[in-house]
């Protein structure tokens, strides 16, 4: 595994040792962790597992196992936790930061060090850090408002479509044309025309096609992944060059046209406040791509998780409807400050994300020689992978109904009662995720504009079907739609 440190401890200490490969090296009584019971020589503890779902494997192991477990994966050996109090632990930055492995590790020949993929000891993460955190304030934010609506009234036009033509819709097809086409616009000027092709962009294509790549690669001894894996990794090769073209044509653009103040110019302008530094030609492509990927990929499954449970509990949709039409009444395009009015919708939104965090998992390594959990003593450099989805489920911090779609967890008062650091749909700690507040934004003013338009009809015989691809996604899903009589 690529080196995985933490730079620099607490204090100024000498620089973290690299990341360990597997977990016998940094857990010193592994031994006292259970595992699944049955493990098959070479191969591990692949009895009842699916490559195409690691997550969701890990996640039936975990109920059975309990808040911490581990596995074997061919010659390595990994820990799992989920427990809320362990994570809480794990939430402590004097003791513990980001560890970049497994999936995330394997998207570095696309992104590199972007925000998302940088190592801790890399400079240009806190220089970019810096730099782009203006672009996600209250002004900025603001800002980006109307071209969200912008794009938002594209999406409508194609629904409005179907619903006319008595056809459901392709919920997950259509949010990723949405979130594609909204941080295209908002961040970076770009217009794909999504909505005016009957395929996906090639862009998302290629990037599907790289997330893919990189968890198959931890599906496979890595030894052997040249030999078992080469036509994919040919096609990934060949998906990066088209994204990396892509987004060089997009920068090469802005740099002979006049700014828009967007995310963009600031990679291409803006110097650190305190350095005068700026961000260099590679870097700013690295960006690009991470905020392209990552800032439509988790939003639009978002989404389509929330628009599924919408459409199979009436009265949750009649309340976020109430209160839309409360709010907005007959506003056609609701303002900046209207969004976060929607509370209700909001707490949608957020129990969505309580069941399904499209980023399931973040990693966690030990800056410093630890005990979790006051019996699990951890090397400096050991590393553990939180199961958000699990930590989400726990009864223990989410009662014995966990599994229940309710948004009414997200009351204030339920929210000020439960323990911190049972909620972490964004990650932890200084590497969380920057464009959290966008995201929120984005998707509490789509619900709010579609479920004020149509009411939405499920598949009764649809099952709940959700594909890995380093986020989740709802598979297959399709919704009917019928226009509101009192809607625009």
């Amino acid at each position: 595994m690529a080196h995985t440190t933490a730079g620099r401890s607490a204090g100024g200490a000498a620089p973290l040792p690299r990341g360990f490969r597997g977990a016998e090296q940094g857990w010193p009584e592994l031994h006292r962790i259970p595992r699944p019971p049955y493990r098959v020589p070479l191969l591990g503890d692949v009895i009842g597992s699916r490559p195409s779902s690691p997550l969701q494997d890990s996640l039936r192991h975990g109920r059975r196992l309990g808040p911490i477990f581990r596995r074997r994966a061919f010659d390595r050996e990994f820990v799992f936790v989920w427990g809320a109090d362990l994570v809480a632990e794990l939430s402590d930055e004097s003791r513990f930061a980001k560890h970049v492995g497994l999936g995330v590790a394997n998207l570095r020949p696309l992104a590199g060090d972007g925000l998302f993929t940088a190592y801790n000891h890399e400079p240009n993460w806190q220089l970019a850090h810096d730099v782009l955190a203006p672009g996600f304030s209250r002004e900025a934010m603001a800002g980006y408002h109307p071209m969200m609506l912008d794009v938002a009234d594209r999406l409508t036009g194609h629904w409005d479509r179907a619903a006319d033509g008595g056809r459901t819709v392709d919920v997950p097809g259509d949010m990723t044309k949405l979130t594609l086409e909204t941080i295209a616009r908002t961040g970076f000027g770009h217009d794909f025309g999504s909505f005016e092709r009957d395929r996906p962009h090639p862009f998302v294509t290629a990037m599907v096609g790289t997330l893919g790549y990189a968890q198959r690669l931890n599906t496979v001894p890595a030894p052997l992944a040249g030999l078992l894996l080469r036509r994919a990794g040919r096609r990934n090769t060949a998906g990066i060059a088209y994204l990396d073209r892509t987004v060089d044509g997009l920068v090469r653009a802005r740099r002979e046209a006049s700014g828009q103040g967007d995310l963009l110019d600031r990679m291409l302008a803006t110097a650190h406040p305190e350095t005068g530094e700026r961000l260099s030609a590679e870097n700013v492509r690295r960006q690009v791509i991470t905020f392209l990927v990552a800032g439509h990929e988790t939003t639009s499954g978002a989404l389509s998780f929330a628009l599924h449970h919408l459409a199979r509990d009436p009265e949750v949709a009649r309340r976020a409807r109430a209160e839309i039409d409360q709010v907005w009444g007959t506003t056609e395009r609701p303002g900046y400050d209207q969004v976060a009015k929607l509370r209700y919708v909001r707490r949608v939104l957020d129990e969505t994300l309580r069941l399904w965090p499209t980023a399931p998992a973040y990693a966690r390594e030990a800056t410093e020689d630890t005990v979790l959990g006051g019996e699990h003593p951890m090397r400096r450099g050991a590393w553990t992978l939180v199961l958000t989805s699990l930590l989400h489920r726990d009864p223990r911090a989410w009662g014995a109904d966990a599994e229940r779609f309710d948004p009414d967890r997200f009351e204030a008062a339920a929210v000020r009662a439960r323990a911190p650091h049972t909620f972490k749909p964004f990650g932890t700690g200084v590497r969380a995720c920057i464009g959290r507040q966008f995201a929120l934004h984005e998707a509490t003013l789509v619900l709010g504009l579609l479920l004020r338009r149509y009411d939405l009809t499920a598949d009764p015989d649809y099952r709940l079907r959700v594909t890995e691809r380093l986020t989740l996604m709802p598979d297959g899903l399709r919704l009917g739609l019928t226009r509101r009589r009192d809607a625009g």
